[in-house]
């Protein structure tokens, strides 16, 4: 059984769904979805679902948003090694969605992650973890600095170690961590925000290396997913969907059961047609970790998954 340490966001997630057609400016009918979430909490969720055995470290409030996230790392069997503020709220993230499921805008209230300083990392529980660990899962609501001496820490013990963009406006905390990456996971916005401001996807590889990004996966809806390592390309189609129930969780999906893949030797395009089906699961459901997933409707998603193809 692969071990993975997750280290980065476990929060609650709150999302709208317009029932209508959105309104500008205006109330707007609809309904609200709360739930466990976070990127890396998410991924985590999906990698048990998998199958691997996972440790999650991260920061909470000592209020009854930090006990939904306690009782739902529990239910999926996540070692959980948190640091809990008992005077501090959860961490949380509002989110306003069209009725396909589109985002429209959305609030992350975040600050706690700033707690969690690169000295935690000395922490006995959390080099231990490291330690015993196959491999480690990262996310950018933590600070620069932790990001940094994290992928350093990791990669001296000759782990991998992966990231989870979370936002444009997170992504940039993770440069003095790129070029320890095995794989970086983002999306059109985040690959827009590090290539500055490039437009023409099919720049993106080139302008991502000179970060000194060496494999990365870039999700763009429903166009094909961009893959790059140091020496190639390639694109995968997703699968077309009549509806979207929810996009919340996808990318995180795609993450968890990319290294999933990798973990048990998959290659690279392999790895990436798991997570895309792992994602295809994910919006079709109201939940940003679904608990539908397991190793045999992954496998079934698989099948609408088409093969890589490789640019020239």
């Amino acid at each position: 059984m692969t071990h993975i340490l997750v280290i980065g966001g476990a929060h609650i997630d709150r999302r709208a769904r317009i029932s209508g057609r959105t309104i500008g400016g205006a109330s707007n009918p609809g309904h609200w979805h709360e739930e466990p979430g976070g990127g890396g909490f998410n991924a985590a969720r999906n990698l048990a679902r998998l199958g691997n055995e996972v440790t999650m470290v991260s920061v909470r409030g000592g209020d009854a948003a930090g006990q939904l996230v306690e009782q739902a790392a529990d239910a999926v069997g996540i070692e959980d090694l948190a640091q809990v503020f008992l005077d501090r709220a959860t961490p949380s993230y509002s989110a306003i969605l069209e009725n396909n499921g589109d985002l429209v805008i959305a609030i992350a209230d975040m600050d706690l992650y700033d707690r969690f300083v690169d000295r935690q990392l000395a922490r006995k529980s959390i080099r231990d973890a490291i330690d015993k660990c196959d491999a480690v899962l990262c996310d950018a609501n933590l600070p620069a600095n932790t990001l940094t001496a994290l992928s350093v820490t990791v990669k001296k013990r000759l782990k991998p170690i992966s990231a989870i963009a979370i936002s444009p406006a997170k992504v940039g905390k993770l440069a003095g961590a790129f070029e320890q990456l095995s794989v970086l996971f983002l999306n059109h916005a985040e690959a827009l925000e590090l290539s500055g401001g490039e437009t023409d996807y099919e720049l993106w590889p080139a302008l991502l290396r000179k970060r000194a990004i060496s494999r990365a996966v870039v999700t763009r809806g429903a166009e094909p997913v961009l893959c790059f390592d140091r020496d190639s390309c390639f694109e995968i189609a997703p699968p077309r969907l009549e509806q979207i129930m929810d996009v919340t969780g996808a990318g995180d999906a795609l993450a968890a059961a990319t290294i999933h893949a990798l973990s048990v030797g998959q290659t690279f395009s392999d790895a990436v047609r798991n997570g895309i089906a792992a994602s295809y699961l994910t919006i079709q459901s109201p939940h940003a970790a679904s608990p539908q997933l397991n190793t045999q409707t992954l496998a079934n998603a698989l099948s609408l998954v088409p093969e890589a193809i490789h640019q020239p």
